[in-house]
């Protein structure tokens, strides 16, 4: 790998500057207007793969946003990597919030400061740029095939039927993903498990039309507070969520899971300092990493209604309404989860009031066995740059698609990311560390290497 090293090392400057080149494309799937912005970083991102050495790159048609396919096949009796990534980004409000342009990348204070920066264009650039320097120093070891979706933020809805349709050319020894975290440079991890995922939205409706508070207020049932109770009772005093069932199929950590977890190097003051929060909350009897990472959560994502511009309106509205996703770990069912919510929503809803409840999209948790020889070749790879064999880590995060991979293509997927937990994805101010953006060039190729010595 030394001639990739020095490549890497002689380009990292023309590196960067590609990257922004990408991120400066206003991708956001959640918002139609940006229907032609995902286009647009989709050809530049077939022309960077082609550019990179790749023997074809094209943009593929899905019933939504296209995905980016390339390849590069050496020889068919080699190893064959897919990669995959997301070209898509979450949207940028509250927009006062930036300190910086948000897709105007900057570098300050060693980190890229940008919308996408590491989630996940940055993290999906390292391995178009890591590829590059295997190609161009002659030191590819495997096939590498890639697939760059613009979905993934949206719940890659049309992804699974793309996968489906194409399962021949996907065909595949393992996937690698960079979309998740490590702990830090110091203490390198390669995330072994995601949390599934139910994202629904709910709406409850009283009078036909917003009211006066004065003239109608103790009289009418009040939409807003109606919603902020029912939201209120569905976690208990403990941090316990209430739906019936919702823990029938959560399987408890065993002793041996949760002495390695305690294990793991972790500053209760540190996390508290750097989300400037007094106290940790959460389910009563189990570790903020244990929380996290192996136990489902409930959270409001977005809760609106009434008149919430500046100054004051006396009304009683007639909507208000929430988004609210839940957290899954193994054996917990995205769909049969929604179902539970609704279920259980819609019976605790008071008279007075209509409650309207949607299942926008899902997906399962995923766990990456520590025996397969793909998690071992990471390992290798990681050592070999970092000096320190990583640690297996528990993310709470989710990625809906992988456990679809698993499903449609037969395929594990190894989910080697390089971000961090202060890198403010999906929030203002998303930034990098430069240090783990090239660091993460430098160690792919050892997978690759590590990867193709199988057997």
């Amino acid at each position: 790998m030394k001639k990739s090293q020095a490549y890497i090392a002689e380009n990292k400057e023309r590196f960067l500057k590609e990257l922004f080149e990408i991120i400066a494309v206003p991708s956001i799937s959640a918002l139609s207007e940006h229907k032609p912005d995902m286009i647009t970083c989709a050809t530049k991102i077939a022309e960077q793969l082609i550019s990179s050495g790749a023997d074809k790159a094209e943009v593929m048609p899905t019933d939504g946003n296209p995905v980016v396919y390339g390849e590069k096949i050496i020889d068919p009796e080699l190893p064959t990597v897919l990669v995959y990534a997301h070209y898509d980004v979450m949207p940028v409000e509250p927009l006062e919030l930036w300190k910086s342009d948000p897709f105007k990348a900057e570098v300050r204070d060693g980190k890229i400061w940008a919308r996408g920066a590491d989630d996940d264009k940055g993290q999906g650039f390292m391995h178009i740029k890591a590829f590059e320097a295997m190609v161009k120093s002659d030191e590819l070891t495997c096939n590498v095939k890639f697939m760059i979706e613009g979905e993934e933020e949206i719940g890659s809805p049309n992804l699974g039927k793309w996968c489906e349709e194409n399962k021949e050319m996907l065909k595949s020894d393992i996937i690698l993903i960079s979309d998740t975290s490590m702990i830090s440079l110091e203490t390198p991890s390669i995330t072994t498990g995601l949390r599934g995922l139910s994202y629904m939205e709910v709406t409850v409706t009283g009078p036909s039309h917003d009211l006066h508070s004065g003239l109608f207020g103790g009289a009418v049932a009040n939409p807003i507070n109606v919603l902020s109770k029912m939201i209120a009772s569905l976690t208990d005093d403990n941090g316990k969520i209430t739906i019936p069932g919702f823990y029938s199929d959560v399987v408890d950590l065993t002793p041996i899971e949760r002495r390695s977890i305690a294990e793991t190097p972790f500053s209760e003051k540190e996390y508290k300092k750097s989300l400037d929060i007094v106290d940790i909350v959460g389910e009563e009897g189990y570790s903020t990493l244990e929380r996290t990472g192996t136990r489902p959560a409930l959270d409001v994502n977005g809760i609106w209604g009434g008149h919430t511009g500046e100054g004051s309106k006396t009304v009683i509205a007639s909507t208000a309404h929430a988004k609210i996703s839940m957290r899954l770990v193994p054996n917990q069912d995205n769909k049969v989860i929604g179902e539970m919510f609704k279920k259980h929503f819609l019976n605790i809803a008071p008279k007075g009031v209509k409650v309207n409840v949607e299942y926008h999209h899902g997906g399962l948790p995923y766990v990456s066995p520590t025996a397969m020889h793909a998690y071992k070749a990471a390992e290798k790879a990681i050592k070999a740059t970092f000096g320190k064999t990583p640690l297996p880590f528990y993310s709470g995060g989710s990625i809906p698609i992988v456990s679809t991979f698993e499903t449609i293509l037969g395929v594990k997927s190894i989910l080697l990311g390089f971000g961090l937990g202060s890198d403010a994805i999906h929030s203002p101010n998303e930034n990098f560390p430069l240090a783990n953006f090239y660091k993460g060039i430098e160690t792919i190729p050892y997978f690759y290497k590590y990867f193709a010595q199988k057997g």
